[in-house]
C-alpha cells in the first residue's frame, strides 16, 4: 500500500511562482505517476477540497473543514475507490469539547485545530486498519502536547473492528525532538517510519527556516518497506511548501 501525507499548503494567493493555480499540473501529474492507496492532506481550503474531488477521478475524497460552519481548512483523506472500502469515519476537534466545532485550547492560536480518521478496509489485502490524519497548531506548544495527547488517548481508549493496524500521520508543526513530541515515548508501541526523513518543510524561499515536521507513525501488524520524499520541482515550481512524504506500507 502506498500511503502519502501533503500539506498542500492554502490557497492564499501569496505564493507567487507557487500559487495554486500553478502548483496544481504538478501535483496531478506526481499523483498519476505514484498512483498512492490513500493521500492524507492538510491545510486544504473549501474550494481545493471541491478540485480535489474533481481532479482525482480515481478517488474519494472525505473531511470537513474545522469552522463553526464546517467550512474553512480541511485535514481531508483522499483513497482510492478500487482498492479501499471505507467502513467508519469521523471528524473531531483537538480541544476540551471535541464534538464543538470550531472549539480550542486556551494555549492555542486563532485557528481551530480538526482530526479526520477514517477505518479501511484494503481489498487487495483483504485487512482492516485505521488512519488518523492531523495538523497540529502552528503557534501553541502547550496546545500542540494537548492536541496529540488527545489523539493518542482516543486512537488507544478505542478498538474498531479487532485491535487493527494504525497510522497516524499529518503536520505536527513540531520537530521530532520538541518537547510536544515526547508525548509519544508514552506510546512505545508507534514507530515512526519517517524518523530520518530529514527537512520536510521548505516555504518555497530561502527565508523560511526548513523543518522537520511531517511525520507518518504506524503501530500494529503494519510495516515500512520504503520511505521518501516527493522533491519534485518544475521551472521553479514545487509540489507545494512541504516535502510530501510517501511510505510503502504492508499491513500484517
Amino acid at each position: 500500500m502506498k500511503f502519502v501525507t501533503c500539506n498542500i499548503r492554502g490557497d492564499f494567493g501569496c505564493d507567487g511562482d507557487n500559487n495554486f493555480c500553478y502548483r496544481k499540473p504538478l501535483l496531478l501529474k506526481k499523483f498519476s505517476e505514484e498512483k498512492p492507496d490513500i493521500i492524507c492532506f492538510q491545510e486544504v481550503m473549501p474550494h481545493v477540497a471541491a478540485w480535489l474531488k474533481e481532479a482525482l477521478t480515481d478517488y474519494y475524497v472525505i473531511g470537513c473543514g474545522r469552522s463553526e460552519t464546517l467550512r474553512d481548512e480541511q485535514a481531508a483523506i483522499a483513497y482510492r475507490k478500487d482498492r479501499m472500502n471505507l467502513m467508519k469515519m469521523d471528524s473531531y476537534w483537538l480541544s476540551e469539547t471535541p464534538d464543538v466545532p470550531a472549539s480550542r485550547y486556551p494555549d492555542q492560536s486563532p485557528c481551530p485545530r480538526i482530526c479526520t480518521e477514517a477505518v479501511f478496509e484494503d481489498l487487495e489485502e483483504e485487512k482492516v486498519f485505521r488512519v488518523v490524519n492531523t495538523h497540529l497548531d502552528h503557534e501553541g506548544q502547550m496546545a500542540r502536547r494537548l492536541g496529540l495527547e488527545q489523539i493518542m488517548n482516543k486512537v488507544k481508549g478505542e478498538s474498531f473492528f479487532g485491535d487493527v493496524p494504525v497510522i497516524l500521520t499529518g503536520d505536527f508543526n513540531a520537530e521530532p525532538d520538541w518537547e510536544e513530541m515526547q508525548v509519544l515515548k508514552e506510546y512505545p508501541e508507534f514507530r515512526n517510519v519517517t524518523e530520518k526523513i530529514g527537512i520536510t518543510y521548505h516555504g518555497f524561499t530561502a527565508d523560511a527556516i526548513p523543518t522537520c515536521i511531517d511525520f507518518i507513525i504506524i503501530r500494529g501488524s503494519i510495516s515500512c518497506r520504503k520511505v521518501e520524499k516527493w522533491t519534485d520541482r518544475e521551472n521553479g515550481v514545487y509540489l507545494s511548501d512541504h516535502y510530501p512524504v510517501c511510505a510503502e506500507l504492508v499491513l500484517g
